[in-house]
C-alpha cells in the first residue's frame, strides 16, 4: 500500500478516529458551536471509543480463558469463527483490494446517504474493514480483479452501510426510545430475526422485562447488574472447571484455581462497566455533533454505531442473550457434523457481543422470554452461516476459520451463489 492509502486505511479502520473526525466536522458545521467546542467534542468522542475498546479488551480476556477450558473439558474440536483471524489472512493476500474497497465504501456511504432516503453514516470502522475484506475475498473467488473489484466492492459496501442501519432502525428505536441513532454492526440479520422471533413467541415486555426481575430479599444484591454479572460468570467458569478434573489446578498458575476463576469473573464484570461508560461518553458527543453534520453535509443524517450502544438499555438481557446464544451454538455443534457440515465451535466473542445485543432487542419486544429466544436465534444463525460460508470462500486458505457475524456470512454466501449462477469463479 502507498503511504497515503495506508494513512486513510489507518484512520477509517479505527472507530475512535473516524468518530472524532465526524464529531469535529459536525460541531464546526453547527451554528451554535465554535472551534473550541469542535476540538473538545472530537477528542471526547474519540476518548469515549477508546474507553469502549478498553472495556471490550477487558471482557475478551476472561472469554479467552473460558473458551479453551470448554474445548478441553468437553473434548470439542472444529472450526472456531474469528473475524480478526480471517481478516488477518485476507489482508495477507488482498491488502490493496481490501483497503481500496473500504475507502470507496466510505465515499459511497456518504453519497448514498446524501441522495437516497437512507440517511445513515456508518461509524463502526473496524466492521467496515472486516466487510471490505470479505467482499475482496468473495468477489476474487468468482473471478473479479483490479478496478472492477474495487468499484463493485466499494459500491456494495457503501450500500450495505446505509441499507442495513435502515433495517435495524426500528429495533434501535424500540430499545432506546429515540430515533437519533441506529445500529451499525454487521449482524443485522441476527438482530432483525431476534426481534421478530421475540415479538412472535416472547412475553409482554412491559410486565416481564429481564431488567425488572424480582429477587428474594436475601438475594437483593443480584439487583445490582454488575454484581449479578460477576457471579453468573463465576458459575459459568465453574462448570467446565469441574469437568477438567485435576487439570484445573494448572489454570491459575501459582494462584488457586477457583480464586483465579473468581478474579476472571469479576474482571469480566468490570469490562462490562467500562463498556457502558464508554457508550454513554460517545453518545453524549456524537448525537449533538450529528445535528450540525446533517445540516451541512447530509441532511437528517443519523449515526450507525457499534452494538454495545444498546447494552446500557438491558444489562441483564445482555447476559441472558449471551448464554442463550452460546447454548444454541453448542446444540448446532453436535448437529452439523452428522448432516455433513463443518463443525463450528462456538466462539465466545461473537456469542457475547452479538448474542448480548440480540438479547437486549429480544427483551424489548418480548421480555425475558424474548431475550432468551433472541439470543438463541442468533446462536443458530451464526453457527449455520459460518458452516455454509466456508466453501463459498474457496481454497484461499480460509478452511480453519471463518467470519463470525451473520451479515458477513450471508453476503459471502450470496456472492458465491451469484458467481455459480452466472458461471463465474
Amino acid at each position: 500500500m502507498t503511504g497515503i492509502l495506508k494513512v486513510l486505511v489507518d484512520i477509517l479502520s479505527v472507530p475512535a478516529l473516524l468518530v472524532a473526525i465526524v464529531a469535529f466536522v459536525g460541531y464546526l458545521a453547527s451554528e451554535d458551536k465554535n472551534f473550541s467546542d469542535a476540538i473538545s467534542g472530537g477528542v471526547k468522542a474519540a476518548i469515549g471509543f477508546f474507553i469502549l475498546v478498553a472495556g471490550a479488551v477487558t471482557l475478551i480476556g476472561p472469554l479467552d480463558v473460558l473458551g479453551p477450558m470448554i474445548q478441553e473439558a468437553f473434548n470439542v474440536q472444529g472450526v472456531v469463527p474469528s473475524n480478526e483471524a480471517i481478516v488477518a489472512i485476507a489482508l495477507g493476500q488482498l491488502a490493496q483490494a481490501t483497503a481500496l474497497i473500504m475507502i470507496l465504501g466510505f465515499v459511497f456511504n456518504i453519497i448514498f446517504a446524501r441522495f437516497t432516503p437512507f440517511k445513515y453514516i456508518w461509524l463502526t470502522g473496524h466492521h467496515s474493514l472486516y466487510m471490505a475484506s470479505l467482499l475482496a475475498v468473495a468477489f476474487s473467488v468468482i473471478g473479479m480483479s483490479g478496478v472492477v473489484l474495487w468499484l463493485v466492492g466499494g459500491v456494495v459496501l457503501g450500500f450495505l452501510q446505509v441499507i442495513l442501519p435502515a433495517w435495524t432502525q426500528p429495533l434501535a428505536a424500540k430499545v432506546s426510545g429515540t430515533e437519533d441513532w441506529t445500529i451499525g454492526h454487521f449482524s443485522s440479520l441476527s438482530y432483525v430475526a431476534a426481534g421478530f422471533a421475540a415479538r412472535v413467541a416472547g412475553g409482554d415486555p412491559e410486565t416481564t422485562s429481564a431488567e425488572d426481575m424480582e429477587f428474594p430479599q436475601a438475594f437483593g444484591f443480584l439487583r445490582e447488574s454488575l454484581v449479578s454479572t460477576g457471579l453468573i460468570m463465576f458459575l459459568i467458569f465453574l462448570v467446565p472447571a469441574i469437568f477438567l478434573g485435576s487439570d484445573r489446578n494448572a489454570l491459575g498458575g501459582e494462584t488457586t484455581w477457583w480464586v483465579f476463576l473468581f478474579i476472571q469473573s469479576l474482571t469480566f464484570s468490570a469490562g462490562v462497566a467500562v463498556v457502558l461508560y464508554g457508550v454513554r461518553t460517545i453518545l453524549g458527543e456524537i448525537v449533538p455533533a450529528f445535528s450540525g453534520f446533517a445540516d451541512k453535509i447530509v441532511p437528517d443524517a443519523k449515526p450507525a454505531l457499534d452494538i454495545p450502544v444498546v447494552f446500557p438499555f438491558g444489562a441483564n438481557s445482555v447476559i441472558i442473550g449471551f448464554l442463550s446464544s452460546f447454548v444454541a451454538g453448542v446444540v448446532m455443534l453436535f448437529i452439523m457434523g452428522p448432516i455433513g457440515l463443518a463443525a463450528i465451535v462456538p466462539g465466545l466473542v461473537p456469542h457475547f457481543f452479538v448474542g448480548g445485543g440480540a438479547g437486549v432487542i429480544g427483551n424489548a419486544f418480548g421480555g425475558r422470554r424474548g431475550a432468551i429466544i433472541g439470543g438463541f436465534v442468533n446462536g443458530l444463525i451464526i453457527s449455520l452461516g459460518a458452516a455454509l460460508l466456508i466453501p463459498a470462500l474457496g481454497n484461499l486458505g480460509f478452511e480453519n476459520t471463518t467470519y463470525g457475524d451473520a451479515d458477513f456470512q450471508w453476503v459471502g454466501i450470496l456472492i458465491g451463489l451469484l458467481g455459480r449462477l452466472f458461471g463465474a469463479g
